[in-house]
């Protein structure tokens, strides 16, 4: 004789493996959705991080140059070369930071829309991938190793009664904001410590 009890448990047991592999489908599908957008994420900061990356280097040659604006580079400018009528890109390029006059910007934040944020821009790429650079001197600690090289390494007087100058170079503190112009979520941040 059949047990009450025992009625229809091959449909409940039916539906309870449903629902566990409903589960496990959907947790598969979560993770490999979640997969791909993690992927493009990074794939998109590597990318931005790459352009940041190239303008440090171009913000390295300019503070190499001293301000040279004879530097062939396509699209660049210096927005804030006269902001409030004073020169801050040759100051921060030559003089401490006490130095500066106080409309010359320090803060460590860049907005791209506000050119009294930065003191240099360029683009970086072409085709869809076009990065704005924007490049900052916040802090400059002054040093001996400067522009001149002549009589380097040698020069009018030899012998063991020359007297060689210790080095003591500049230190700028460089902030390097880029960003695809067609996204601005595409974007990566470098805090540089460099040393001329």
């Amino acid at each position: 004789m059949p047990v009450r009890g025992e009625r229809g448990i091959a449909l409940v047991m039916v539906l309870v493996l449903s629902l566990v592999a409903l589960a496990l489908m959907s947790a598969l599908i979560y993770i490999i959705t979640a997969g791909t957008q993690i992927s493009g994420a990074g794939k998109q900061y590597k990318t931005a991080q790459e352009a940041a990356s190239g303008g440090a280097d171009i913000t390295f040659q300019l503070i190499a140059a001293r301000g040279n604006p004879n530097i062939p580079l396509p699209l660049f400018s210096i927005p804030a070369l006269n902001v409030g009528g004073v020169d801050c890109l040759a100051a921060k390029l030559n003089q401490p930071t006490s130095a500066w006059n106080a409309a010359c910007n320090s803060t460590l934040s860049i907005d791209p829309n506000d050119q009294t944020t930065y003191d240099i821009t360029f683009q970086l790429g072409g085709g869809g991938n076009t990065y704005a650079v924007y490049s900052k001197i916040v802090d400059t600690v002054e040093g001996n190793s400067g522009g001149d090289l002549g009589l380097s390494k040698g020069g009018v007087v030899s012998g063991t009664n020359e007297i060689t100058v210790m080095s003591i170079p500049y230190f700028y503190t460089v902030e390097i904001d880029a960003q695809n112009t067609a996204n601005s979520n595409e974007r990566a941040k470098y805090s540089i410590l460099y040393e001329y």
